[in-house]
């Protein structure tokens, strides 16, 4: 395991722990290895009743890195050379990070978010496929590459979360939410005060844990299977993927680029946000 994750044991239930805090926890391909191997580890262990992302430091994940999301995607070499978007490999280089994600949903054991602070864009991808989700009142959780460049890779569990009418509304704007939104909108479960979210969080997940393993997870895949037939999660994931390439390649999309790359990638997302005034824009 390298410096992404850290994994720890506490009696049955495993700790993911997103250790990126001078970076806040953003998301790189290095933290998406550590995350996927984790999390497949803690499903083989027997000896794993629960698993509890959390994170250290004022965020929970505030996204894609722009260190490297930034860099041509995949399927550029191809347009230089004047040829054809490869879709495929866009596809294929977004999925790994979804498909990821997705195992917080599919895996036999269940898992919870304890989320503090900024936790959007692929942050929010992120925790909303956990079973459960519960935040410090400081959290704030959106999408705001809705508004342009950029797609929820797991559409069915904004509707599945929010419902139909809150789904649309958030995505429709890219709008943040604040916890005692997200708590109102049915995007989490709950919100407590900062200094007792940890606490909180370790007592839900230890109290899960008193069940034997197999009723926890007959009980998930009771549940996972009415949302397959309901959801469509693989369905809903691959169209996420192919609209979120599309949406890096539409033309306002790449007048986006060009403007990021005239003024700098934080002062676009400034300007993209400020019409709305919220995210960085909010504290800028």
């Amino acid at each position: 395991m390298g410096d992404a994750i850290r994994i720890e044991d506490d009696g049955a239930v495993r700790h993911l722990v997103l250790c990126r805090p001078d970076e806040f926890n953003t998301i790189t391909p290095a933290l998406r290895d550590e995350l996927d191997v984790a999390i497949e580890a803690a499903d083989r262990d027997n000896a794993v009743k629960v698993v509890l992302v959390r994170a250290v430091g004022r965020a929970f994940c505030a996204g894609y890195g722009l260190d490297w999301s930034t860099m041509p995607h995949a399927g550029a070499d191809e347009e230089a050379d004047g040829r054809v978007w490869d879709t495929v490999a866009d596809i294929q280089m977004i999925g790994q990070f979804g498909n990821t994600f997705a195992k917080l949903h599919s895996i036999s054991k269940p898992t919870i978010a304890a989320v503090q602070g900024w936790c959007i864009a692929g942050g929010t991808d992120m925790v909303l496929n956990t079973d459960i989700i519960v935040a410090s009142e400081s959290a704030r959780f959106g999408y705001p590459p809705a508004r342009v460049w950029g797609m929820p890779e797991a559409p069915w569990v904004w509707v599945a979360r929010l419902g139909l009418e809150r789904a649309k509304r958030y995505l429709f704007t890219g709008d943040e939410l604040s916890a005692a939104e997200a708590v109102a909108a049915g995007m989490i479960l709950e919100c407590v005060p900062d200094d007792q979210l940890q606490d909180h969080a370790r007592a839900l997940a230890q109290r899960m844990a008193l069940l034997p393993l197999n009723q926890l997870q007959m009980m998930k895949w009771m549940l996972n299977d009415v949302a397959r037939h309901q959801y469509q999660p693989d369905t809903s994931r691959l169209l996420g993927f192919i609209f979120d390439g599309v949406a890096r390649h539409t033309q306002e999309g790449l007048d986006f680029v060009a403007r990021a790359q005239e003024i700098g990638w934080r002062d676009a997302v400034r300007e993209r946000d400020r019409p709305f005034g919220d995210y960085g824009e909010r504290e800028g």
